[in-house]
């Protein structure tokens, strides 16, 4: 059993492009499988070297690794080769009409109420007007020459599915320059690869039928491929995700602090009955089951990844963290804020809490609470008893309490109105900083 992930270089690695490759990858450890990557950069104006570095980077930070890889652009005289054996075998024929000419085929052809498919006006061609256009300068692209029949197969996920393909017009494999379209180079990697499973998004399915077609033309056996076809996903409105949350990356999700427990978690699950736990994929093999996965698109909640992730962190322990925290901080500092954050890149703002020079904001109307609340404060060294016997001490002088006690302390000692326990949070921050924040909000 082989499966492969096959990303265009073009951008960089979107949530439904990992759902593929986390669903492929799932799928090929659970039955002993290899795994390919392959990445399809045939499109040389679109194609970059920073994007096949980051789609890499970032599927490794998911969790995911691969048995072997390859680049479809060190594998262009295969294609090469597969098309001359295409053309002698009369399955691939070359064409000349311009780009306006089609477009005004498929318009008097939607005029008269047919469907817009292609005419094959270039097999209609003599030898001696091949001959002609060749002779003027004129270089053909290349289509193939559908079968006409309809190609079926049971689907892993849609159940059974088939394509008329005589509804569609004849594909072109190769465009005037030579260059090889992705129909085609996949079935040639696909078939000369021994990729047995296909597991891709549902807008594949009508190519799923072109593509055994050519895979028949080629000489393979239909019989040996299988395929799944994933529905899409949308927002958390069933709008297209792609256009409503295009920013979803893998690399900004990165950037934003979300862990990748947890998006591998949440995308396992995601259109699926089970509840999302969040872990690495390498724990997510024993209960993986692709059966489970509706036919009915899936909705892409940031709310319940957020959710998930914040469960995540909120039991993550210091070791697991301590990489990817700032500079200085320990384990107390992490077993304070753990339980506060939704994303670990905030983190951040409550290291400069404990130990920057943060600027609280003036609290002039609580000047006379908050220099009880100095002069009150205890001497050091501090636990996490401090907090207590502080606001208590406080409660009995003033007559305060709740939130008309806390608040202002809190606001005056972390410039934010929620936040951390105080009672850990206080001890990190230091009797002197406590003394200084404390004056500034006194105005």
């Amino acid at each position: 059993m082989k499966l492969r992930f096959a990303p265009s270089p073009t951008g960089l690695l979107h949530v439904g492009n990992a759902r593929a490759a986390l669903v492929n990858w799932l799928f090929a450890r659970q039955r002993g499988g290899a795994v390919l990557l392959r990445l399809d950069d045939t499109d040389t104006e679109r194609s970059k070297p920073e994007y096949a570095v980051a789609l890499e980077e970032d599927l490794r930070w998911m969790g995911l690794d691969w048995d072997e890889s390859f680049r479809q652009s060190d594998r262009l005289d295969r294609y090469a080769a597969a098309a001359e054996r295409l053309k002698a075998s009369g399955h691939l024929y070359p064409c000349f009409e311009s780009e306006e000419e089609l477009r005004a085929k498929r318009e008097q052809l939607l005029r008269q109420g047919k469907p817009p498919i292609y005419d094959r006006g270039a097999l209609k061609m003599t030898p001696e007007q091949l001959s002609r256009a060749l002779a003027n300068g004129k270089l053909p692209y290349w289509r193939f020459k559908l079968s006409g029949m309809q190609r079926e197969w049971q689907d892993g996920v849609l159940g059974r599915r088939a394509v008329k393909l005589a509804a569609l017009s004849d594909p072109v494999l190769v465009r005037a320059d030579g260059s090889p379209l992705y129909t085609f180079t996949s079935v040639v990697d696909d078939l000369e690869g021994g990729v047995t499973h296909i597991i891709r998004g549902e807008d594949h399915v009508t190519n799923t039928g072109v593509q055994l077609d050519i895979w028949a033309a080629l000489g393979g056996e239909v019989r040996a491929l299988s395929f799944a076809h994933l529905p899409l996903l949308t927002d958390s409105d069933g709008g297209p995700l792609s256009k409503r949350l295009g920013s979803l990356s893998l690399r900004q999700l990165r950037r934003d602090g979300v862990e990748p427990a947890a998006l591998s978690g949440y995308l396992a699950a995601l259109g699926t009955p089970r509840d999302p736990v969040p872990a690495l994929p390498a724990a997510l093999v024993a209960g993986f089951d692709m059966t489970g996965i509706s036919k009915s698109p899936a909705r892409f909640d940031v709310q319940q990844l957020l959710a998930l992730n914040r469960r995540h962190l909120h039991g993550a322990s210091f070791e697991s963290v301590r990489d990817r925290l700032p500079e200085g901080a320990d384990e107390a500092f992490w077993l304070a804020i753990r339980e506060n954050l939704d994303l670990l890149g905030e983190a951040k703002t409550w290291f400069e809490v404990v130990r920057g020079r943060i600027v609280p904001p003036p609290q002039p109307e609580e000047g006379e609470f908050l220099r009880a609340a100095l002069a009150a404060l205890p001497p050091e060294p501090w636990d996490e008893e401090t907090w207590g016997a502080w606001t208590a001490a406080l409660k009995a002088s003033t007559g305060r309490k709740g939130k008309a006690l806390f608040l202002p302390l809190r606001l005056a000692l972390t410039g934010e109105e929620h936040g951390p326990d105080l009672k850990t949070l206080l001890p990190l921050i230091g009797r002197a900083a406590a003394v200084e924040r404390l004056a500034v909000s006194v105005g």
